[in-house]
């Protein structure tokens, strides 16, 4: 507080930023919308194109496009547990949201959105998709040398993952700190 000032004229300045602060929850939403009508978009050409037919090879053995249903998690692990991932991706997304709301830090913005995005992609899988609500089999079609077949939201949760790892690494706060 200045010599010259009253407690009263110091309040504003000394709470300045705080209520003003804005939210980056719209940019952790705008992440995961853009990331979902990606990954659903890219799932609609597959089922579109690829469903029933060989696999199309894009770049040699490098990269294929290779539909199948994966009724499981990552490398088609825990098929009988659909339910319960299902179920934990929600829990996710909504974990995800109510932290967003008090982010302070864009990279985590980013970070989260993805995760949001990608959880929500397959979500959709599970619930809208055969063989029935919370069962569904989610659609996987890019293929690598060595690798399972995975899709544009397994994309999305595995860079969002190294983000969220590096963030962690080089100590970038939830909130209260710059990114």
């Amino acid at each position: 507080m200045a010599p010259d000032q009253t407690p009263a004229q110091a309040a504003p300045d000394e709470s300045a930023g705080v209520g003003d602060r804005r939210s980056l929850l719209p940019i952790t939403i705008l992440v995961a919308v853009l990331v979902l009508a990606l990954d659903q978009f890219t799932k609609w050409l597959a089922v579109t194109y690829l469903e029933g037919r060989a696999s199309v090879e894009v770049i040699g053995p490098v990269l294929k496009l290779t539909f199948v249903r994966n009724p499981g998690a990552a490398f088609s692990l825990g098929g009988g547990y659909t339910i319960i991932f299902s179920l934990l991706a929600a829990a996710v997304a909504v974990v995800i949201v109510t932290t967003a709301r008090s982010l302070s830090s864009v990279a985590w913005a980013i970070a989260l959105g993805g995760l949001l995005g990608g959880a929500l992609g397959n979500l959709l899988d599970r619930i809208f998709r055969e063989p029935g609500f919370l069962r569904g089999h989610v659609v996987d079609f890019i293929q690598l040398p060595y690798w399972p077949i995975f899709n544009v939201a397994d994309m999305a949760v595995v860079c969002s993952a190294g983000l969220i790892v590096i963030l962690t690494i080089r100590g970038v706060p939830l909130r209260g700190g710059a990114a």
